[in-house]
């Protein structure tokens, strides 16, 4: 009894995100100043083996991205200009994904994760801290939009209009 017991609570566990009780905050930068925003979850799984994260898949709808720090004709002008091809071109590309492929325990609950990110079709690599418990998990991912052909005012010679090319993902995530 005790090993059939042993075998259950070793096993994967794999727990649903909350895309209701979940957030992704962005934040992008300029020269002087920058956006945030949000952006939603379409679905999330994350899983955990002997009490450890292993792993997680994580669907987001890019349609959702909305500018959090604008008002009126300002707001929906950078919305849709963020949807349009010059940014995520929502219409062919409605969704973004990321794929946990490592998880290295660091100390407690906090992790080194690495990551396969899709976006625009276009998969790369990342790396990032993820503090992960039994309910909850918080992460922030930086990403460089130029590997996803994201490359809109991003010439130096732009002045204070250059958008910097990483932009930051707050990521508190319940399940």
């Amino acid at each position: 009894m005790l090993a059939l017991f042993v075998m259950v609570f070793a096993m994967a566990q794999t727990k649903k995100v909350d895309i209701k009780k979940s957030t992704l905050i962005w934040k992008g930068y300029k020269v002087i100043g920058g956006h945030s925003g949000t952006v939603g979850l379409k679905s999330g799984k994350i899983i955990f083996k002997d009490d450890k994260l292993t792993g997680g898949t994580f669907v987001v709808d890019m349609n959702s991205i909305s500018t959090t720090d604008l008002e009126g004709d300002s707001k929906t002008r950078l919305d849709n200009h963020l949807k349009n091809e010059d940014f995520f071109n929502t219409k062919k590309y409605p969704k973004a994904t990321l794929t946990i492929k490592k998880s290295e325990l660091k100390s407690g609950t906090t992790y080194n994760i690495t990551a396969n990110l899709t976006i625009k079709g276009k998969t790369h690599s990342v790396s990032f801290e993820m503090t992960a418990d039994k309910n909850s998990a918080t992460a922030t991912v930086s990403i460089d939009r130029s590997k996803y052909g994201i490359v809109y005012n991003s010439d130096s010679s732009l002045g204070d209009k250059m958008i910097k090319n990483n932009f930051d993902i707050d990521i508190k995530l319940s399940y």
